[in-house]
């Protein structure tokens, strides 16, 4: 089964109407995909995509189409090789090594591959993920610069280690679903009677967490933490996200003025980059019991290394779509494991629900084989453009049955979306 076209789209929601995704960097989002769709011979076809938030979509789609030539004629029999084709090609790597626009299109192309292979599988992702032995998976992550925190070894008796039960936890799984936290009632732009409202609704679904966006305004960030912890009680975690808008000087004086209402966690406090900032916030946050949390902007694996060697984190917030796909997120899911840090993925967006829900059954299932402090995150915006959409009862993900990584579109919403000429633009 050869790969033998490839077809690239930009697809834009128009959320900046209703001010859904807002916050305090990011007060304006067109939520966004530059979509792929992996053609073979076989007829068979695989779906991928990264995500943006509108202008640069079509930045991303470009990147797609100048590494569509190291796809071109190849298979998906060893999506290890299939992955570093894509990350090491030294031309390409010149751009900006494992990093920027290039990491992102090489995301939407290896879990497109990865779709592909799954569906001939017949198989739903986080299943066929989870069907590998040890020493496959260890073979699918590119150990290069992550040796001197975990090698190949040390990553395989991780995985050997967490052999026994998996068929319990998979039966787990399918009873109770993956617990998952919610962000929709926390954007920025919404009114306060409408994040009371959203706050109640999350509670009343079964949420145990929910998220608000913080830090434009201090005064205005204590009156809604205020609000939201009168609307969800004590019982019910309150994390808040920042979205790199500290420095960090500012984020221990921000965050602690809003302790008194419990934050569980502050993410994103500062830039994503700075490993040694997040260390000292969360040194400074330590005696106040709130956690640091991040890893939705971190570009690659060798950050995330350095966060968790530099006690930098407390939750490893990884991303479908930020980082090299799901080989490298594979490779992070391994470091956290050997930190002892929980995962607790990014994702609301377009279609970040639909894909993460795979790798973090994954994980409990054959890597941590835990969901202690483990959440997903849930923001209900735009499943219905998706085939196969994600499934929350409860508070909690369903377990996906269909083939695949749950990431095709609907032919409609490609038709409609279409970025500029679609009809929900033109």
């Amino acid at each position: 089964m050869k790969i033998t076209g490839i077809d690239t789209y930009d697809v834009r929601f128009p959320t900046s109407r209703e001010l859904d995704g807002s916050d305090a960097m990011n007060p304006d989002p067109d939520y966004s995909a530059a979509y792929v769709v992996l053609c073979t011979d076989s007829g068979l076809e695989g779906y991928g995509f990264t995500f943006t938030i509108g202008r640069g979509n079509e930045v991303c789609r470009a990147a797609v189409e100048a590494l569509a030539p190291l796809v071109m004629g190849q298979t998906v029999d060893d999506l290890g090789e299939f992955a570093r084709r894509l990350t090491h090609d030294s031309q390409i790597r010149w751009l900006g090594p494992e990093k920027g626009v290039m990491h992102l299109a090489a995301a939407a192309l290896i879990n497109a591959a990865w779709d592909l292979a799954a569906r001939a599988a017949g198989k739903p992702l986080w299943r066929f993920l989870a069907d590998l032995t040890p020493d496959q998976v260890v073979g699918l992550v590119d150990w290069r610069y992550l040796t001197d925190a975990l090698g190949p070894a040390e990553a395989l008796d991780l995985l050997e280690a967490a052999r026994p039960g998996r068929e319990e936890r998979i039966a787990q799984l399918a009873r109770d679903g993956y617990p998952a936290y919610t962000t929709s009632p926390g954007w920025l732009g919404y009114s306060d009677d409408k994040l009371v409202r959203l706050a109640r609704e999350a509670v009343a679904g079964g949420y145990r967490q929910i998220k608000l966006k913080v830090g434009q305004n201090l005064d205005d960030d204590i009156r809604r933490m205020a609000l939201a912890r009168r609307a969800v009680g004590d019982g019910i975690r309150i994390a808040v996200d920042a979205n790199q808008r500290w420095d960090v000087a500012e984020a221990v004086e921000w965050m602690t003025a809003l302790a008194p209402y419990d934050p569980w966690w502050i993410e994103e406090p500062t830039s994503p980059d700075d490993v040694l900032g997040h260390a000292a916030i969360r040194r400074a946050l330590r005696p106040a019991g709130i956690r640091v949390a991040t890893g939705e902007h971190v570009q690659n694996r060798i950050i995330f290394k350095q966060l968790l060697q530099a006690g930098a984190v407390d939750v490893v917030q990884i991303d479908a779509c930020r980082v090299a796909g799901v080989n490298e997120n594979l490779a992070i899911l391994l470091l956290a494991a050997k930190f002892g840090r929980p995962v607790c993925p990014h994702a609301g967006g377009v279609g970040l629900c639909e894909l993460v829900q795979h790798l973090s059954m994954f994980d409990f299932v054959a890597v941590s084989g835990s969901l202690a402090d483990r959440v997903i995150e849930y923001v209900d915006h735009l499943h219905e453009h998706f085939t196969d959409p994600v499934v929350i009862r409860d508070g909690a993900y369903q377990l996906p049955a269909a083939p695949g990584f749950s990431a095709r579109m609907q032919p409609e919403t490609l038709h409609r979306f279409a970025f500029p000429d679609g009809p929900e633009w033109a």
